[in-house]
């Protein structure tokens, strides 16, 4: 078996620094970085292109709303006309840095509200999947399984990634807890590692409403922003590879 781990991150703006670029850049295999709408000034994106080539792990877009002071974690009504154009723009910001650096663009994977619009909004997910296939029809779409996102994506006849998350509660529905519900996210990182094998060698994980949800996954996400962050990817690559798992890029 094997899985990757991905991190979001690249999110500090300016004078701001954000996340723990560098603690969580050596744990995991893919990273994706803001590109400017939430976080990731052109600076910032540049630097932190520079630190993933540095750690040999693959670079994903991770695009977002455009609000900044709300950290990409705010809905939009944004038109799906609007949704393609900020992705696409989003996507090339990157890549000019990625090109700099003699890196490819690795995937893409929304942030925030967008990517959880994306799940229930099928003109969203359609459009951020037509966006992807602008700039590269050969360029993977991370998302989460059972999901309008997911059947758009493959629709567009992407390449899709399923990703899951361990540090993050899902209710029965399959879809992620809103962070506003208590339990939603997980910073005990012994807990998130037994939630993480879970997910990987059962397929399953507990449901912060009751029962248990069925969990389709290549990819597993730290988010950077996590307070214990580095300490909760440390754990579950530990676990991981302690039951045998291999830890690679998609």
């Amino acid at each position: 078996m094997r899985i990757d781990l991905n991190a979001d991150a690249g999110e500090s703006y300016g004078v701001f620094t954000y996340g723990h670029d560098g603690e969580i850049f050596p744990l995991v295999t893919s990273v994706n970085l803001a590109s400017g709408f939430h976080g990731g000034s052109p600076s910032r994106m540049r630097e932190a292109v520079a630190l993933a080539k540095a750690h040999g792990v693959a670079v994903g877009a991770h695009p977002g709303f455009p609000d900044l002071v709300g950290f990409g974690r705010r809905e939009m009504a944004l038109t799906p006309e609007e949704v393609y154009a900020d992705v696409l723009y989003q996507i090339g910001a990157l890549h000019a840095f990625l090109k700099a650096e003699g890196l490819r663009l690795h995937h893409v994977k929304p942030h925030g509200a967008l990517y959880l619009k994306a799940c229930r909004d099928r003109e969203t997910a359609r459009a951020i999947a037509e966006a992807v296939k602008a700039f590269d029809p050969e360029v993977p779409l991370v998302v989460l399984p059972g999901t309008v996102y997911e059947e758009e994506a493959r629709r567009a006849g992407l390449r899709v990634v399923l990703e899951a998350f361990p540090e993050r509660a899902y209710l029965r529905s399959g879809q992620l807890a809103p962070r506003s519900l208590p339990g939603s996210w997980i910073t005990d990182p012994q807990e998130a590692a037994r939630r993480a094998l879970r997910m990987v060698l059962e397929g399953r994980v507990e449901a912060l409403d009751g029962g248990e949800v069925e969990v389709r996954a290549e990819t597993l996400c730290i988010h950077g922003d996590n307070p214990r962050g580095p300490e909760v990817a440390q754990a579950v690559r530990k676990a991981l590879e302690e039951a045998g798992v291999e830890i690679r890029a998609f």
